[in-house]
């Protein structure tokens, strides 16, 4: 290809370039990096060097690396040299829009790569479409914003910008961003800006990108699943062909899998369908019809549904107990659906003009959706797919059973590397849950610890199994021990609950004890906000159950981690799928799932105390776990080589 850029070291044949690149790793981690003052770190290169061995035998990799490992540059550079090596992108995809701008942005790994290497990298990100504005949907949305909260600020970033997209404006709110931004319901092909918009140029500058695709998992999944069908209706997939994936934080991809492979059926979608066609002046009789009988098939699909969920505090996402009166509406609702898309044909036949052709084909893009999810949900009474209602806003999913198998059909049999990087793949380095999981066949793998003398920067607590007071009395037992931990720590802690409930239960118990320092409570901010004015104020406690992982707090403001639970998975429909093969395995449940879940959670919310070799501190676990049966699982999801106390001879 003429445009494909030089590999940064010679080589001959293409036998000769596995053997070339091990040698400029070595150079790089060995010679060029310390040369700028970056330390030589064994275990990142030894991560590196498995990486590069299993990229260059096109295997499926896991590369489990903790905490300070580096392993950004570790697969950075592989990734680098193989695409220059292939003549195609690398796919790096990331867990969070804030991981990309941490790789691709300004001041990321890569431009600090690039400036130390003297080496042009061309890397570019590939966002979510819903990141970015829909011009169709402004230019129709005028004098929404007169009454709004920044309504001028708004109006004139709308007015100006050229990327559209949502992190230019943070602060927008999400009723505001629901009436400007791209949605995958929106009928692009009858938009009369096609081919102009801001989605369409952001995708025109990702895709040339001939080193790196900087995407997240869930773009990555939405271009795996729709890959095929889009070549074969002579449309462009969402991302360029590519040589490599890497997953990074790859224990996140299977949700993501799941909600792209999914469809879900909102029931505010199908009631502004009913309420336009109400609106119209004159509708045919048969229109104004299927929606009376459409309106009372949904209603009454979302009242029985709501009857059948499973309530679990700790899941975003409720389970459901499917019964024959469910699946009974759930066929007299994909009836009334499927004679409403026909007379929504009929009137676009007819050039009716009482509603515009892009709402027309919105609405119908909207019907089919919600027929597969129920054509889906109706088959074999429901047996192949897993289906949930979302806690937030009450939508119903249906996504497929077989995510494994779609998984190695669509990606693994594709014979090129893929590679699963994360610091919790596995517990004390078995990645048998993980494979499972993934429905993986003989992966290579490579596991290393953290470089930090853990050691000595880090000591855990546990509780001995015993007898214990219940209910009210433990929970005040559990309270006061916790007092004594904040109080003999100043404060600066991080205190790791399973639900929201359970939060509010600690605020209650804790509301009448007087302490010198903030208490930040989850529920009462925005995650970030909370996250953001904990570093700040170095004495405060935040208390929550979403920080698990995901939040770093380098420093003296976090020098205590308090496991209030341990994190056992609840009722999510995901994790019950998993329960249901592991006994038609002929496996214990518990142990094969339940055990593993809790073991890598908590790996990830003790991985919250140590960030940087300076760090000290200590890791509280509130409920018994020595002598317990998942003592081991406990034991090997804490920091290696930490000192072990009972919470008896503590000192913190």
């Amino acid at each position: 290809m003429s445009n494909r850029l030089k590999i940064p070291f010679d080589y001959k044949t293409k036998e000769e370039f596995p053997t070339k690149l091990m040698d400029w790793i070595g150079d790089v981690f060995y010679d060029i990096l310390p040369e700028h003052g970056y330390e030589i770190r064994e275990e990142q290169i030894y991560t590196a060097f498995q990486l590069a061995g299993a990229v260059c035998d096109k295997k499926v990799h896991l590369a489990e690396a903790e905490v300070g490992t580096g392993k950004t540059f570790a697969y950075l550079l592989t990734a680098i040299a193989y695409a220059r090596f292939s003549g195609k992108p690398v796919v790096i995809a990331c867990a969070s829009t804030a991981l990309q701008e941490q790789l691709a942005g300004p001041k990321g790994d890569i431009q600090t790569l690039s400036r130390v290497l003297g080496l042009e990298i061309d890397a570019r990100m590939a966002k979510d479409p819903r990141q970015y504005i829909c011009d169709e949907r402004v230019s129709g949305a005028g004098g929404v914003f007169g009454d709004t909260t920044g309504s001028d600020e708004i109006n004139q970033w709308l007015a100006n910008t050229t990327k559209g997209e949502r992190s230019e404006m943070p602060h927008i709110s999400d009723r505001v961003w629901r009436q400007i931004g791209w949605d995958e319901t929106m009928s692009c092909d009858a938009c009369s800006r096609r081919g102009f918009c801001k989605l369409v140029k952001a995708r025109e500058h990702y895709r040339p990108a001939r080193d790196l695709i900087i995407a997240d998992h869930g773009i990555f999944f939405e271009d795996l699943w729709t890959r095929d069908e889009r070549i074969a209706d002579g449309k462009m997939p969402i991302l360029p062909n590519y040589s490599l994936v890497i997953f990074d934080e790859g224990h996140k991809v299977m949700l993501p899998a799941a909600m792209r492979a999914g469809r879900k059926i909102d029931k505010e979608d199908i009631d502004n369908i009913i309420l336009s066609i109400e609106e119209i002046q004159g509708a045919r009789t048969s229109l104004v019809t299927i929606a009376v009988a459409l309106e009372q098939a949904s209603s009454k699909f979302f009242e029985i549904l709501n009857h059948c969920v499973i309530d679990d505090e700790q899941s975003e996402r409720l389970a459901i107990r499917i019964d024959d009166e469910l699946l009974k509406a759930a066929d007299t609702f994909h009836k009334a659906l499927d004679q409403l898309l026909l007379e929504i044909q009929i009137e676009e036949e007819l050039y009716i003009e009482a509603l515009p052709e892009s709402t027309l084909r919105t609405f119908e893009i909207q019907i089919e959706r919600s027929i597969t999810a129920l054509a889906r949900f109706s088959r074999n009474k429901s047996r192949e797919v897993i289906t949930w209602v979302d806690k937030a806003d009450g939508s119903f999913w249906v996504v497929p059973r077989n995510l494994s198998n779609m998984l190695d059909k669509h990606l693994f049999q594709k014979k090129f590397p893929v590679v699963f990087t994360s610091g919790t793949l596995s517990n004390e380095g078995d990645f048998g849950y993980f494979i499972r999981t993934l429905g993986l066949r003989e992966p290579s793998r490579s596991t290393v610890g953290s470089p930090f003398d853990i050691e000595d920067q880090a000591v855990v607590y546990l509780k001995n199994s015993s007898a214990e007071d219940s209910g009210d009395a433990k929970l005040s037992s559990k309270i006061k021990q916790l007092i004594s931990l904040l109080k003999e720590n100043g404060g600066r802690a991080l205190v790791l609950a399973n639900s929201l409930n359970e939060v509010r239960k600690i605020r209650k118990k804790i509301s009448s004890y007087q302490l010198p320092f903030e208490v930040l409570w989850e529920d009462e901010g925005e995650r970030g906000y909370l996250v953001q004015k904990f570093r700040e104020e170095v004495s405060s406690v935040l208390v929550g159950a979403n920080f698990w992982e995901g939040i770093d707090v380098p420093g003296e403001s976090l020098s205590l981690v308090v496991v209030w639970q341990l994190p056992f998975p609840s009722l999510d429909p995901l994790i019950e799928m998993r329960r249901k093969e592991a006994e038609e395995e002929g496996l214990n449940p518990l142990v094969a799932v339940d055990y593993p879940e809790m073991g890598l959670k908590l790996k990830q919310g003790c991985g919250r105390l140590i960030r940087t070799k300076d760090d000290r501190g200590a890791i509280a676990v509130m409920e018994p776990v020595i002598g317990t049966p998942w003592e081991k699982v406990v034991m090997g999801a804490l920091p290696r080589e930490a000192k072990i106390k009972t919470m008896e001879h503590r000192e913190i």
